[in-house]
């Protein structure tokens, strides 16, 4: 059978038309669409052509099957070829052409078939990658749930094993407390049983016991009154003869010291004796130069301080306005004691600040405001020094050139200052021995002498050596000082060495440790300087204490500061002062 191709006039999916008319563009979707039908029929777009139109010649047609006779004479003939019509020319290029066309049709690549290829290609490929997808959600769907399904069984196993093991674990506590309570039974039992037996063995030891024990005791009972009674004997008699020998000890040492004691009251008493006698001669003497004894600086200090208390201060504490002008004066001045430094310029400051307090630039204070405030000031400056100068005995210094100052330019401060410090620190700033009975011939009770003596309620010794040595610290150091114009008697240079004088005239006062520590101050503040002053009499003073401090007073070989441990560091303390000084002050 032949085909005749027909030429197409179509363009290539790959040409569109361009410029058609709408006619034409009809015409080429009729072919388009005649041509998509022919590809369906598989006809390539040929069409078929009858056996008049086209006959095919082929050697095919002749038999070369031969060989299968067994001689040439039975093969048949060919058969006659028919006559082929002879084509026109018209023909024949018609043909041609539809030859042309079905061979460049083969040949022709046809975008739209290519892109239909790719996109059934494409399709596949997304369908594939989506059934992939697909098989992996339901492989893991189907893992999630065996996951789910495992996990469910697990809790459903666990929960069983926990109810088990809850049952086991009953049935264990109950069979533990069974036992538990078997065995404290048992215990029991065991326990009364033993008891009993034990109770029975205990009452019959203790019967054997007692008897043994009555055995010995009666014994013992009997070697005890033997002994007693030997033992008896002989402390009788070696009491007797102890209390002969004691006796005998106490008489004769009562007798030593009463010789002692007779022979000291003598010494003391020719000494108290001599010292009047001397001091009676001398009293002329003393008077024109100005001079006085210990007892007469500590009674004219204890005089001047009831005065005050009995004057001015009732006065002042007893009226209101004045009261009132004391305590407003007296606040101004306690802060600026206690800004005092070593400085030159703060303490003139300080020291004319407090002088203008007193001494109002403004006008002057009452007599008795003016004398109380005065007291306030020596009492806020003895405070200050008890205080600062017992932590740190540098603090002293500044502390006694405000001192100097205010004893040069305000008038009665000298006695009042005095008096004050008296007061705080006993007879030790004199020094001397605080006396039986008052100025006014009233007689001290123990807690008043205490008093005056300068004790303070609650005080340890320790305490108050402390606060009397820091008092005279600044008592040396302004007796040291120089001063613009002349200060009061007690507070002059002479009297530093009139205190050394007057202490080793006194052995009563040279018993106490507070006589040694104040020595040794005295000696730190200005043993060096008056050395330079006094030159060898100062020397043959410090040679007469070092004997004190070392072997002994001269007549009664007693130490200085007592046999106290107290007194014996003092001691030591006055020995390395005075070695300091005759040393050259190194």
């Amino acid at each position: 059978m032949r085909y005749a191709v027909p030429r197409s006039s179509s363009p290539s999916p790959a040409r569109p038309l361009t410029n058609a008319s709408p006619s034409a563009e009809r015409r080429h979707e009729a072919r388009r669409v005649r041509r998509r039908e022919e590809r369906r029929s598989s006809t390539f777009g040929l069409s078929l052509l009858s056996d008049s139109e086209f006959t095919e010649g082929s050697s095919s047609d002749e038999s070369d099957d031969s060989f299968m006779y067994k001689s040439e004479a039975d093969v048949p003939p060919p058969a006659p070829r028919s006559r082929r019509t002879k084509l026109t020319p018209a023909q024949r290029g018609y043909v041609d052409d539809t030859v042309a066309a079905i061979r460049l049709r083969t040949r022709h690549h046809d975008p739209y078939e290519e892109w239909e290829r790719q996109t059934r290609k494409d399709a596949f490929h997304s369908a594939r990658r989506q059934q992939a997808a697909d098989r992996t959600h339901q492989a893991q769907a189907l893992s999630e749930a065996r996951s789910q399904a495992t996990e469910r069984q697990a809790a459903a196993l666990a929960e069983e094993l926990d109810t088990v093991k809850n049952q086991l674990a009953k049935v264990k506590l109950e069979q533990s407390r069974e036992e538990n309570e078997m065995e404290a039974a048992w215990k029991d039992r065991k326990g009364r049983l033993q008891k009993r037996i034990e109770n029975v063995i205990k009452e019959e030891e203790e019967k054997l016991r007692v008897k043994l024990e009555l055995e010995r005791k009666a014994r013992e009972e009997e070697e005890r009154k033997r002994k007693e009674a030997e033992e008896r004997a002989r402390l009788a008699e070696q009491r007797q003869r102890e209390e002969q020998e004691r006796k005998a000890k106490e008489e004769e040492e009562r007798k030593k010291q009463q010789q002692l004691e007779e022979e000291q009251r003598r010494k003391e008493e020719e000494l108290e004796r001599a010292r009047k006698e001397q001091l009676d001669k001398e009293s002329e003497e003393r008077k024109a130069l100005g001079m006085s004894t210990s007892e007469d600086d500590w009674v004219a200090a204890r005089q001047t301080l009831k005065r005050l208390k009995a004057g001015p201060m009732a006065t002042v504490k007893g009226n209101k306005d004045l009261k009132k002008l004391w305590n407003e004066q007296r606040r101004k001045i306690i802060p600026k004691v206690g800004q005092v430094t070593n400085d030159d310029n703060s303490i003139n400051t300080i020291s004319q600040q407090i002088f203008e307090i007193c001494r109002p630039p403004t006008g002057q204070l009452p007599a008795d405001v003016y004398l109380a405030l005065l007291s306030s000031l020596a009492k806020i400056i003895l405070l200050q020094a008890e205080t600062e100068v017992t932590a740190e005995k540098r603090s002293a210094g500044p502390l006694a050139r405000v001192a100097v100052n205010l004893l040069s330019a305000l008038e009665h401060f000298g006695d009042i200052f005095w008096a004050k410090l008296c007061q705080r620190a006993g007879g030790w700033p004199v020094p001397a021995s605080v006396p039986a009975a008052d100025v006014d011939g009233h007689t001290f009770t123990d807690a008043e002498r205490t008093k005056v003596r300068g004790y303070r309620e609650g005080e340890t010794s320790a305490e108050r050596a402390a606060r009397v040595a820091g008092l005279l610290r600044v008592y040396f150091s302004i007796l040291l000082l120089p001063a613009p114009q002349p200060l009061p008697r007690p507070f002059q240079l002479p009297r530093y060495w009139a205190y050394f004088a007057r202490m080793l005239a006194q052995p009563r006062l040279l018993d106490a440790p507070l006589a040694a520590e104040l020595l040794a101050v005295a000696l730190d503040v200005g043993g060096t300087k008056a050395c330079e002053i006094w030159g060898q009499q100062w020397v043959k003073l410090m040679a007469l204490l070092y004997e004190g401090v070392t072997n002994g007073l001269a007549g009664s070989g007693r130490l200085i500061g007592g046999s106290t441990p107290d007194g014996k560091a003092a001691r030591v303390r006055v020995q390395l002062e005075v070695e300091r000084v005759l040393g050259g002050g190194r």
